[in-house]
């Protein structure tokens, strides 16, 4: 089992074999890896090597490292998307071929913020729609999202058999999201969305901070959506220019 050196730093041709180790299912979706003794003694390297080349894998989310428990193989991403692409919750669970579903948790309407003032440029005396849902996919909680419109784009409030907001806002207001501004952050364990989600203690949290604009760059709805970091990867397409 041990790797062919090549030109390569040695700590590069264990990350590589350990991923094809994963891919050709030697290691599965939550395994514990053999100890960092019995890793080094079969792929040839010492521990130091192989200490380097798990530290990259960690931080590429291939691996994760329970301090007094072992090391395990990460759960693949069950979605993935451009962040320069703008799709719903919705048609991200479709394309991956899941079955979208939603657990409405509140629905209010409240007083603007000094914030909400700022993004929606509305006035002190606006109500704002606030709702707090939870979207599922085959049934398993894989993003807790929190949205804020404008009531006067939907006096009537939310339809709960559309799941999309974004199919409320074409319906109702005859309003579509034409683009967003976009913010994600990184988060480790979040005392009220990581339960809800299900997630494991070591499971971190991506979260997607956005003001989406309709045609007219009026913006219409505001969204915090925070999503399992090990069911979801995000990816942006880079140009030089």
């Amino acid at each position: 089992m041990s790797i062919k050196s090549d030109s390569r730093h040695l700590y590069l041709q264990v990350i590589d074999r350990l991923k094809h180790d994963i891919e050709t299912g030697v290691y599965k979706e939550k395994e514990k890896l053999p100890s960092e003794f019995e890793l080094s003694k079969q792929l040839g390297v010492s521990r130091a090597t192989l200490r380097e080349a798990l530290r990259v894998l960690e931080e590429e989310n291939v691996i994760i490292r329970r301090h007094g428990v072992g090391t395990f193989i990460n759960s693949r991403p069950m979605f993935t998307s451009g962040i320069e692409q703008l799709s719903s919750v919705t048609d991200m669970i479709k394309q991956a071929g899941r079955k979208p579903g939603t657990i409405f948790l509140s629905s209010s309407i409240q007083g603007p913020t000094e914030e909400d003032v700022r993004r929606f440029r509305c006035s002190k005396d606006e109500e704002i729609l606030l709702v707090e849902r939870v979207r599922t996919a085959n049934g398993e909680p894989v993003v807790y999202c929190v949205d804020k419109i404008p009531c006067k784009y939907l006096p009537q409030g939310i339809s709960y058999e559309n799941e999309s907001l974004f199919e409320n806002l074409h319906h109702q207001a005859n309003r579509d999201i034409a683009y967003a501004v976009a913010h994600i952050e990184p988060l480790g364990y979040h005392e009220k969305v990581s339960p809800i989600l299900e997630c494991e203690p070591e499971t971190a949290l991506l979260v997607l901070k956005q003001m989406h604009y309709d045609y007219n760059d009026e913006p219409i709805l505001y969204s915090i959506n925070y999503f399992k970091s090990n069911k979801f990867s995000f990816h942006v397409l880079r140009k030089r220019v």
